[in-house]
Parts: structure tokens; C-alpha cells; sequence
């Protein structure tokens, strides 16, 4: 078993973010003593935690911090937008807009999104049995700094009538690395890529399906279907199971991303990743930081745990350690252990600490 030295950026974050945060690195403690590996964390602050301090949601010195890292785990970020004092501010010094830029400074196009339904937690999802029997496991990568959210946007009066305009552009080069990195985490998964685009009425999707097709060429074992969004939309609530790596633009990806996270029954347990053109990735579960059950000891901290794998895996190439993350949690879920947001009749309730704690006894070579 080859050891190895991981630096870690820690962002813990606002709300329950540190209570997570804090289980997620009780647990990649475990794997470091369980397989022999050095992690070295290095904290940092932003978000609401940052404005605390530093009067600004992000400073120069996290981002030199986080680019010496090799992969940064971080918390949701954020308050309570109608009593926090952090949204009195102007919106550029807003918790968000540190992990908007953020993203920027680090080049992180590829949002990836994993959206399982684990068997044991079928009775949570909002779709009827005949579906979902057995759960479903799927990923959502959503290209993240090009689109329709990044295009020049204006508001004018034209002949008397205000008229609002959003671009959305993509360049081939853009559209060619995240569908790479689509087709290299099929080849980790079941080997299939659905790329999503409105080819029947967008060039810029006309482009993405182009640029999508030359890069298949390039991976020759794994299979490509093109489907419309309007059709995805409705086949992730009529069939799930028929995804494996769900490739797609940034407006496009927001929608369908949040959609599939509402099939599983809890974003509690929705990992995320955004990643760039190395191995560096940000790490963060897909919920937000609650800050109404900050402190109680009752936040659900698998999805943060599951980002943790997911950095195992994409960052570290530590394939073996990410599926012993995964294969504790489902073990504790087979357990009947659940905290508030996923309890159902007959199991057993535990709070952060304790979900964190039986995680760990599973955590094997």
C-alpha cells in the first residue's frame, strides 16, 4: 500500500457548515490511519466567516492558500438572508459572491453533481416504488464558467420599451475539456455519457453537440446518447435508473442538477464537485448552511463525508479509499442510523457526531 501526503484547504464555512466539515475530516482521519496516509489540513476562511473577520468574503491570501492546496473540502456558506447582517451589504461583499469568485480564480468549469438513491432510503424519495426499486446512481456535470450565467447582459429602452438581453456563449475549447472530463469519470463509472443540449433550436447547443461527438472518437469503449433538456427533465422522474454521467451546459446543469437532487429524497445526502483542469477540485455537500439548526447537533453530515470520497477520488486517484468511504455510509444506512432529515418509522436516530462516529467504525482496508 503505497502512503501518501495530502494537503488539504479546509473552508468550513457558515451555519452547520462546521459541524459537517468537522465529521468529514473525523472520517478522512480514519481512512489516513486505516491506509497509511499523511493529511495535512490548512483552515481557511470565507463566506459570512470571513466577513466576521476581514470585513469581505474572500481575501487574496485564501485563494494563494487554496491554490497551494491539493484539494479544498469546504461547508455551505451563507445565512439567513433576512436577518443576517452579512446581507445589509452591497451584493459584491456577500458570502456568495466569495465562492463565485473563488470558483473563478481556481478555473473551476466542471460542476460535478452525484445524485444516488441509496436502497435503504427508498421510502424518502417522492417517486413511486415501481421506479426507484433497488435506487438509482447517477452523476450531473454541468459545465459551470461559460453560458448564459457568464454572457454580457444589458437592460435598455428600445422604442419606448425596456428590453432586456443575456448572452450565451461557448467556444469549442470550452465545451471540448468538461465533455473530456465526462467521458474520463464514465470510464470510473458504467461507461455511458448522456450529453444534454436544445439542439433543435440553439446554436450554441448545435456547437455542443459537435464539440461532444469529437471527443467521443477519443474514448471509443464508452457509449454516447444525445438528448434534448426538455426530454431529460422528464425521463429523471419517469426513469432514473437509465443515467449514468449526465453531461450539460451551465443553465442547463443548475436546473437539472436541483431536479435530480429532489428524486433522491434528501440533499442532505448530495455530494458535490467542482473541478479544473488538473487534479485540484473544491469538495462541498449540495445543501446550504441552515443556519435555523446551526449548533443542535442534528445536521446530516453524509453529504460532506461523500465529498470527502469524491476528493479521494478525483483529486488523490484514491480509488480503493472513496469506495470505503461510500461502502461505510451504505453500511450504516443498512444499520437503520439516520439523522432527522431521513428518519422513517422503525430507525434508529442519531445526531452529527454520532452519524460521524458510526461511520468511522466501518471505515476498513
Amino acid at each position: 500500500m503505497l502512503s501518501m501526503r495530502l494537503n488539504i484547504g479546509i473552508i468550513k464555512g457558515d451555519g452547520i457548515g462546521p459541524e459537517v466539515v468537522t465529521e468529514a475530516m473525523k472520517v478522512l482521519d480514519k481512512v489516513g490511519e486505516v491506509y497509511g496516509h499523511e493529511i495535512v489540513y490548512t483552515q481557511l476562511l470565507m463566506g459570512g466567516a470571513s466577513i466576521d473577520v476581514h470585513g469581505i468574503p474572500l481575501t487574496e491570501e485564501t485563494i494563494q492558500k487554496a491554490k497551494q492546496s491539493d484539494a479544498v473540502l469546504m461547508g455551505s456558506i451563507g445565512g439567513d438572508a433576512k436577518t443576517s447582517p452579512w446581507y445589509q451589504l452591497e451584493p459584491e461583499k456577500r458570502p456568495e459572491a466569495g465562492l463565485l469568485k473563488l470558483r473563478k480564480s481556481l478555473n473551476l468549469f466542471a460542476n460535478l453533481r452525484p445524485a444516488v438513491l441509496y436502497e435503504e432510503l427508498e421510502d424518502a424519495c417522492p417517486l413511486k416504488k415501481s421506479i426507484t426499486q433497488g435506487g438509482f446512481d447517477m452523476v450531473i456535470l454541468r459545465e459551470l464558467t461559460g453560458g448564459l450565467y457568464f454572457g454580457n447582459r444589458s437592460t435598455s429602452e428600445v422604442n419606448g420599451v425596456l428590453t432586456a438581453c443575456d448572452e450565451l456563449l461557448y467556444t469549442e475549447e470550452e465545451i471540448r475539456r468538461v465533455a473530456k472530463r465526462a467521458f474520463e469519470i464514465a470510464r470510473k463509472r458504467r461507461g455511458k455519457v448522456t450529453s444534454i443540449d436544445k439542439a433543435n433550436v440553439l446554436d450554441s447547443s448545435r456547437l455542443w453537440r459537435k464539440i461532444v461527438e469529437e471527443v467521443a472518437v477519443e474514448y471509443p469503449d464508452i457509449q454516447l446518447e444525445h438528448m434534448l433538456v426538455d426530454n431529460c427533465a422528464m425521463q429523471l422522474v419517469k426513469n432514473p435508473k437509465q443515467f449514468d454521467v449526465i453531461l450539460t451546459e451551465n443553465m442547463f446543469g443548475d436546473i437539472l442538477s436541483d431536479e435530480a437532487s429532489m428524486v433522491t429524497g434528501s440533499i442532505g445526502m448530495l455530494a458535490s464537485a467542482s473541478l479544473n483542469e488538473t487534479k485540484f477540485g473544491l469538495y462541498e455537500p449540495s445543501g446550504g448552511s441552515a443556519p435555523d439548526i446551526a449548533g443542535k447537533n442534528i445536521a446530516n453530515p453524509i453529504a460532506t463525508i461523500l465529498s470527502a470520497a469524491m476528493m479521494l477520488r478525483f483529486s488523490f486517484d484514491l480509488n480503493q479509499e472513496a469506495d470505503a468511504i461510500e461502502m461505510a455510509v451504505k453500511r450504516v444506512l443498512k444499520e437503520g442510523y439516520r439523522t432527522i432529515d431521513i428518519m422513517s418509522d422503525g430507525a434508529i436516530e442519531v445526531g452529527t457526531q454520532e452519524m460521524g462516529s458510526k461511520i468511522c467504525t466501518y471505515i476498513e482496508a
